[in-house]
């Protein structure tokens, strides 16, 4: 067996001295070989939070593409996704796996709140890069906490300040219902629409939670019915999300419906709950919507669908997690180009950090992804829309939230 010396030796009769030092040193770097660089996630291909699996799915198809076409400095992604079931648990253990047995370079688009958190310090700790979180927690842009881990959406805390001042344009005297994942990611919302209505909260607002291992939404639904409540915010994950709308219309309440645009896929919740259930709700968008004809002959949206015909054809051409993939992976792709030759960890970070101006084909007009080493929120924009019945109608302007 050739060692480091008897390679060296080889190298140098054969002229080849230059080209060795990068070699070795992809040979040292974890998850780097000189013909392939490994990358791994987590996502929920079963359990509670299952509609996201589409996710993964859509990820794993975007990087057949690019390794198609060349993959990147001469070497092929090795997408590794595990399912986690949605399970905080589980996440620490496939997390670990990936870390410690597939030796991945880098962690991309892991996703979940509470699953993150239940990782993002051991991931930390192991300075493994934890790139572009599929989770809008606000926590993912603290640079200092966790500096090997950032963020990709809106903040969710931005999100709900939004919604909290478009609420008190529109019924500002109304008492406001609030039902909420008890997680990280529901109370993230708590803390944006506080942060806006400040002492008139307590006053003005009713909260009911729910855990991802609950059956049903429906008695915390007929709670806040009880309450009085004119305004009904859903902080939920897809399933919950469908099943609350499809609650409020058998109730025949007709509150201010406002539902979190994690939850605002078309595929995966709109059409689950009865389309015409979830007339007049209101929710935001900084991603394009493949239902909306405003997007019929877009070019970004076009280089969107080429990509699902050929490399995902049986994905779900309505389903929001599918855009939302793409976006994440344009963005992933950006940062290993912006490496060049140099993959390492060090490197895959200090790139992540550093996008400038960033235009990604389905992210809507005027939003750009930028980037630095004290800027972990690569996307901080948004654009209010309302359900139409068969589309999301965006309305106003793309709004900047006050944690930018």
């Amino acid at each position: 067996m050739l060692n480091r010396r008897s390679l060296l030796t080889a190298a140098t009769a054969a002229g080849f001295i230059p080209a060795m030092p990068a070699i070795l040193r992809a040979a040292e770097t974890p998850g780097v070989t000189a013909t392939e660089i490994r990358i791994g996630n987590t996502m929920p291909y079963s359990g509670p939070a299952s509609a996201y699996g589409t996710i993964g799915k859509a990820i794993a198809a975007m990087f057949r593409m690019y390794n198609d076409q060349g993959g990147f400095a001469g070497r092929r992604v090795n997408f590794i996704s595990y399912d986690d079931g949605y399970s905080p648990p589980k996440t620490v253990e496939q997390t670990r796996r990936l870390i410690e047995e597939n030796a991945v370079a880098a962690l991309f688009a892991p996703l979940g709140t509470a699953t993150n958190s239940a990782t993002v310090r051991y991931v930390n700790q192991k300075k493994v890069p934890d790139l572009f979180l599929s989770t809008g927690a606000d926590k993912w842009g603290d640079y200092k906490a966790h500096p090997w881990t950032i963020g990709w959406q809106p903040s969710y805390v931005t999100e709900s300040q939004v919604y909290a001042k478009y609420i008190l344009q529109q019924k500002p005297d109304a008492k406001i219902g609030i039902l909420y994942q008890n997680d990280d990611f529901g109370k993230d919302y708590l803390h944006g629409v506080r942060d806006v209505l400040k002492d008139r909260f307590d006053k003005q607002v009713t909260t009911a939670s729910y855990e991802v291992s609950d059956a049903t939404v429906d008695s915390q639904l007929v709670s806040l019915q009880s309450a009085g409540v004119g305004v009904l915010m859903t902080i939920a994950s897809p399933k919950f999300a469908a099943q609350s709308i499809r609650k409020v219309a058998d109730m025949r309440w007709k509150p201010l419906h406002v539902l979190t645009g994690v939850s605002a896929s078309v595929g995966a919740v709109m059409i689950p709950a009865g389309p015409e259930n979830g007339i007049g709700i209101v929710s935001s968008a900084y991603l394009k919507d493949s239902t909306d004809p405003r997007w019929d002959t877009d070019a970004g949206m076009n280089e969107w669908r080429a990509f699902m015909a050929k490399y995902y054809p049986e994905g779900d051409l309505k389903d929001g997690g599918n855009i939302s993939a793409f976006g994440l992976t344009y963005t992933m792709m950006r940062v290993l180009k912006q490496c060049g030759g140099d993959l390492s960890r060090e490197s895959l970070m200090k790139q992540a950090t550093n996008l400038h101006d960033l235009e990604v084909p389905v992210l809507l007009p005027g939003i750009k992804i930028n980037t630095s080493p004290t800027n972990y929120r690569p996307i901080r924009q948004l654009q209010l829309m309302r359900w139409t019945g068969k589309t999301w109608d965006l309305f106003g302007d793309v709004i900047a939230g006050a944690s930018t």
